[in-house]
């Protein structure tokens, strides 16, 4: 019975869609992770239920099942077909949680059987990276260094001497698995869980492993350098494979997902794959035109701006943006005109007399303000 809310749990609605599901567990999975909450047995519990929730919203076939028993509590049937979407003989919805976190896998095989078995699987580790504007641009490489519970060589993570001290589990039989057998007003229904004593693996330890005392890992730094691609984003991240931290029993570690977070480029700004900068030109360039430097990924390109350029121009210098495996951006350039600050007396004499010798008719914008303001307020202006 589905008697815990998981879209509550994510803070989502029931209509979330599966990025909507993927990003609120990365939040708040980065935000409860034991690693920063050590010894808090509440953020741990917290953690937990986010991955619960997580295991079972982002899986279809689970979503559906627990939509149905969300909407009709204390039901155990399943509306998408007669008896059990997942395959085989199943009572309550709790079992479904019980094998995804302890190892069993009621969704494949049969559940008699325990053909398939999976001991816990390690927690994962997520790292962020620091990046200049231009090494998230042209890809660079970086040392990560951070301390996890890495599997111990001499038993191959397993706890046992050698890797090879163990007896066949006398709970389960070996199979990691426990079926349990309830009558209820529906009828009976088969259970199965994940056995307590050998917590899914099938085996139980003869001999502890010397090296790291049967728990199957050393906690130790661990370092390496990683190579990040060309075009990298803040949302971007990557994942390495059991670089996570390693599972009990010999059971799969999690992975290391690494994040990034870029520092600002004093000029340039980006979205996606194109770039865009604003550069200042004097009134002389604007209306006269001329050539100006623009600073680019690689080196500065120069620019041509025609002659009666009006302040807030944007340029577009195609090719020059972020590349990428998915292509590459543009560089847009929007010019800016410099107003001085000061000027002297003679300078504003000779831009009055410039101002003079420029015939209203010549310049559109003004002619179209002054035939506005005429036609608004019912009188014209000549200057301005």
């Amino acid at each position: 019975m589905a008697n815990k809310n998981y879209y509550e749990i994510l803070g989502l609605s029931k209509t979330a869609t599966s990025d909507e599901i993927k990003s609120a567990y990365r939040k708040l999975a980065k935000q409860y992770h034991p690693d920063f909450h050590p010894g808090d047995a509440a953020a741990a519990e917290k953690f937990k239920e986010i991955n619960e929730a997580n295991a079972v919203l982002s899986d279809e076939q689970k979503r559906k099942q627990y939509d149905y028993e969300l909407e009709h509590p204390g039901m155990g049937g399943n509306p998408f077909g007669g008896g059990n979407p997942f395959g085989g003989g199943m009572g309550g919805f709790e079992d479904i949680i019980s094998s995804m976190f302890g190892g069993g896998n009621p969704f494949g095989g049969g559940f008699g059987g325990g053909e398939q078995k999976r001991p816990n699987r390690g927690a994962d580790i997520e790292q962020t990276v620091n990046l200049s504007f231009l090494d998230a641009i042209k890809g660079c490489s970086k040392e990560i260094s951070y301390t996890r519970n890495e599997p111990c060589t001499a038993c191959r993570g397993t706890g046992a001497k050698g890797g090879n001290s163990f007896k066949v589990c006398s709970c389960c039989g070996g199979s990691g698995r426990i079926k349990y057998q309830q009558d209820t007003i529906f009828g009976r229904t088969i259970q199965v869980g994940v056995c307590p004593d050998c917590g899914g693996t099938g085996r139980q330890v003869l001999d502890k492993c010397p090296d790291c005392k049967g728990k199957g890992y050393f906690k130790k730094e661990t370092r390496f350098t990683v190579n990040i691609p060309a075009g990298v984003d803040k949302d971007s991240s990557l994942r390495k494979r059991g670089f996570g931290q390693a599972a009990p029993n010999g059971g799969e570690a999690g992975d290391l997902y690494i994040y990034f977070r870029i520092e600002p480029h004093k000029l340039l700004r980006r979205e996606d794959r194109d770039l865009f900068v604003t550069v200042p030109i004097s009134y002389r360039t604007a209306v006269q035109g001329g050539k100006i430097i623009v600073p680019g990924v690689e080196d500065t390109i120069e620019l041509n701006v025609p002659e009666c350029t009006a302040s807030g121009t944007k340029f577009c210098i195609r090719g020059k943006g972020v590349k990428t495996v998915n292509g590459t951006g543009n560089l847009y350039v929007t010019v800016e005109i410099d107003i001085p600050a000061k000027l002297s007396r003679e300078q504003l004499r000779r831009l009055n007399d410039f101002e003079s010798s420029v015939q209203l008719k010549s310049c559109d914008n003004m002619l179209k303000y002054s035939n506005n303001i005429s036609a608004v307020y019912g009188r014209r202006i000549d200057k301005q």
